[in-house]
């Protein structure tokens, strides 16, 4: 017998799911002895015509209120093949468990009532669909019967599901007239609709394939668990695609550990042959490798990407919107991480298809996120893998979305991790940060507003899940500099070792903001060769005039009273940079559009992905 194939059935609420699948259930012969006449004495005893949706109606809260709320699963077979059958609810407040049920299909038949035709929840369900890359499609239109079998109105219907269909890239397979009450189109050809020349239902199911079964597939097995056997630790875990067998080499993904299989272990069967996709197996090793809960195995040249972040298209569930900055989980079957949502890149209405802004992304939305997380993680993008590449976010324990890793941020898959002296190089400080480190030095008058600018920089860089923090006279005065007075002399080393512990941060890949007069030019060389390439000077220009007209503390004041010695600007000197790396002029354009300019800078030089709104003040 060939691999199972899993068939998620969806539709808007009512549309005859249930009725579809029940039928199936009776056509293959796959229902219990007597389970038909237990039915016909049911549909009897309530007044009411057979109803095949009662095969799955397991839950009497379900009979009560006539609609399925959770997902069910079934078998039956059909000419030597095994079908499993995850029936998902149609109705809008149950999306999340329709969600969990597609997760797992292979291939998928949508449910279309000939006389309502394509309806809110027919679009949300196909753009589940087109997200969890379900490719293999067949669209079922229902109740025939109750339009008279008319040809006209079937064809009316067809149009409307391509022109949805075609927008999401989706390709069905066939559009498939059927009475799921009589059973026509089902397994056997309908004599009401001689005009159908096309495929049955069940002879357009029989020409999918199970994706998780395909033999050339990569391996990908992600452990659920490690147990100690004796002396030996067993990897547990489900074969998600392609094989594995005993003496491979694999990869032990995200450490990037080789190892060879010494033993594929089943329960109550014997080891030796291969494992295939679908089967749950234990591997042991030849190396006393470590191994954890979520790693994921492979074949060595066939690996999963190795990175930090990604971009992910989700359908969104919960009533609050994602935000920037906001940390989730998310979860790759096994695998969990820390993350944060570093950008919301669109956002789509899932009924109408629409783009809308992401300024209020409403409940049920399908929105394309840059998520970014402290830990390496495996990862595989729709296109190639779409199995493993299904995801689903979590805040807390609440499941918030669900959906596909689009693409990879960078797109590295290092088959081993080189060290630096420090044992992290800096291309790895910058792929798990997701940008360069930098020393982004302000320089200007006193009330130039260096101080303003890099506290609303750091704010909006660290929305967007930068590294990224600010060195002001306050924290470092009091604590790095505290033995310093101000001299002339004192104030040069005061700059040299802000300079050096900039260097520092930068050289760690955090993006480093100083907010210091810094008035001399010697001193910022020196901060700029401590730093190297990663310096950016910044020059804060603003004239006297409006440096005093801002003096909020009083110190020009003071300083033309001759109260303050060695002011800056009044009774000691200010170098303006001969070659800044950016001027921004604070005296002729407004805070906003000073830290806009700004944020665009440090956006470019540090490589960090500029797809989050500038803050408003």
């Amino acid at each position: 017998m060939t691999h199972t194939l899993k068939i998620v059935i969806g539709g808007h609420v009512d549309h005859g799911k249930s009725t579809l699948i029940g039928r199936l259930l009776h056509d293959t012969g796959s229902l219990p002895l007597g389970k038909a006449a237990k039915l016909e004495a049911l549909s009897s005893k309530r007044g009411v015509p057979l109803e095949w949706s009662f095969v799955l109606d397991a839950l009497q809260t379900e009979r009560d209120q006539a609609i399925t709320i959770d997902t069910t699963r079934v078998w039956f077979t059909w000419n030597d093949r095994r079908y499993a059958i995850i029936d998902t609810p149609g109705h809008r407040e149950f999306v999340r468990n329709m969600l969990s049920g597609a997760s797992e299909a292979d291939a998928a038949v949508l449910v279309v009532d000939v006389l309502e035709g394509v309806s809110e929840q027919t679009k949300r369900h196909a753009q589940l669909l087109q997200m969890l890359g379900i490719g293999q499609l067949a669209v079922a239109v229902n109740k025939m019967d109750a339009a008279g079998y008319d040809r006209s109105r079937f064809e009316e219907v067809s149009c409307d599901v391509h022109a949805l269909l075609s927008a999401l890239e989706l390709r069905p397979h066939s559009l498939i007239p059927i009475s799921a009450r009589n059973g026509e189109n089902l397994l056997n050809r309908s004599e009401n609709m001689p005009w159908y020349q096309g495929p049955t239902l069940l002879e357009a199911l029989s020409d999918f394939k199970p994706v998780h079964a395909i033999a050339d597939a990569p391996l990908r097995l992600r452990v659920q668990d490690v147990y100690r056997v004796g002396g030996s630790r067993v990897a547990v875990g489900r074969v998600e695609s392609g094989s594995v067998a005993r003496g491979d080499t694999v990869l032990l993904s995200p450490m990037n550990t080789k190892a060879t299989v010494r033993s594929i272990e089943r329960w109550n069967a014997p080891d030796g042959q291969p494992a295939a996709a679908g089967e749950s197996i234990g591997i042991t090793f030849n190396e006393p490798v470590f191994i954890n809960r979520g790693d994921v195995v492979s074949h060595v040249d066939r690996a999963p990407f190795l990175d930090y972040a990604f971009r992910a298209i989700c359908f969104w569930l919960d009533e609050s919107p994602p935000e920037l900055g906001e940390q989730v989980t998310v979860q790759f079957g096994p695998t969990t991480a820390r993350a944060v949502i570093a950008a919301v890149d669109a956002v789509m209405d899932s009924a109408t298809l629409q783009q809308l802004s992401s300024e209020h992304i409403p409940r049920y939305a399908v929105v394309q996120l840059r998520l970014r997380s402290p830990a390496l993680l495996p990862l595989d993008e729709q296109q190639a893998m779409p199995a493993s590449a299904r995801m689903v976010i979590l805040r807390g324990r609440d499941v918030v979305a669900g959906g596909i890793v689009s693409s990879v941020m960078t797109g590295n898959m290092p088959a081993n991790i080189f060290h630096s002296d420090h044992l992290v190089s800096a291309a790895e400080r910058e792929r798990r940060n997701g940008h360069r480190g930098a020393v982004i030095w302000l320089t200007g008058l006193p009330g130039a507003g260096k101080s303003t600018l890099a506290m609303a920089l750091e704010s909006a860089l660290f929305r967007r899940g930068a590294a990224v923090y600010v060195l002001d006279g306050d924290n470092v005065r009091a604590g790095l500099n505290s033995d310093l007075g101000f001299s002339i002399a004192d104030r040069a080393e005061n700059i040299r070792r802000i300079g050096e512990v900039a260097a520092l941060f930068a050289d760690a890949g955090l993006i480093v903001i100083t907010a210091f007069i810094s008035p001399m030019q010697r001193d910022r060389a020196i901060a700029r060769q401590a730093a190297g390439g990663r310096f950016h000077e910044i020059y804060v220009r603003a004239d006297l005039l409006t440096c005093e007209a801002r003096d909020t503390k009083g110190l020009y004041k003071r300083a033309r009273a001759g109260e303050l010695s060695d002011f800056t600007g009044i009774s000691a000197p200010y170098e303006a940079p001969d070659s800044p790396e950016l001027t921004i002029d604070t005296g002729s354009s407004s805070v906003d559009r000073c830290v806009g300019e700004l944020l665009e800078y440090v956006v470019a030089a540090t490589g960090l992905e500029a797809h989050a709104p500038v803050p408003q003040r």
